[in-house]
C-alpha cells in the first residue's frame, strides 16, 4: 500500500515538475525578451515562478491532505527545503549555458537538464519536510 502511494505521488510530482518546467522556460524567455535581465538574472525570476507554481500544484494534486500549518509557512518551507535542489538545478543550468552552444543558444535545454538534476532530492525533501501528514 505505501509503495503504491509512493509511486503515485512520485508520478504526480513528476507531472507537476513538467508543468513547472514549462513555467520556468516561459518566464525565462519572457524575462529575456522583455526585461533585458540577461541569462542568469532571468533564470532566478523564472525559477521562483516555477517554484511557486509547483508548490501550489503539489499542494493541490500530489500531496493532498498534507496541509498542516499556515499556507505562507508551507510555501516558505517548500522554497527553503527545495533550495538545495534549486542550487543543483541552477548550477547545472549555469555550467551548461557557460559552456556555449547549444545551451547558450537554446537555454531551454539547460533548464531541462537542471530540472532533472534536482528532481529526486526535491521529491524526498517535499514529502518528508513540507507535505508531511499531520
Amino acid at each position: 500500500m505505501i509503495r503504491r502511494l509512493f509511486r503515485g505521488e512520485f508520478i504526480r510530482f513528476g507531472i507537476v515538475g513538467v508543468v513547472g518546467l514549462l513555467v520556468d522556460i516561459a518566464v525565462l524567455y519572457l524575462c529575456l525578451d522583455i526585461s533585458g535581465l540577461g541569462l542568469y538574472a532571468s533564470r532566478v525570476v523564472s525559477y521562483l515562478a516555477a517554484a511557486t507554481t509547483t508548490w501550489a500544484l503539489n499542494r493541490a494534486f500530489t500531496f493532498t491532505g498534507a496541509h498542516a500549518g499556515k499556507i505562507h509557512h508551507q510555501w516558505a518551507r517548500f522554497v527553503a527545503v527545495n533550495a538545495l535542489g534549486g542550487a543543483v538545478n541552477y548550477a547545472v543550468y549555469a555550467a551548461l549555458v557557460a559552456s556555449g552552444d547549444p545551451f547558450a543558444a537554446h537555454p531551454a535545454l539547460a533548464v531541462a537538464a537542471g530540472s532533472l538534476s534536482g528532481l529526486f532530492f526535491n521529491f524526498t525533501a517535499s514529502k518528508k519536510l513540507v507535505f508531511r501528514r499531520a
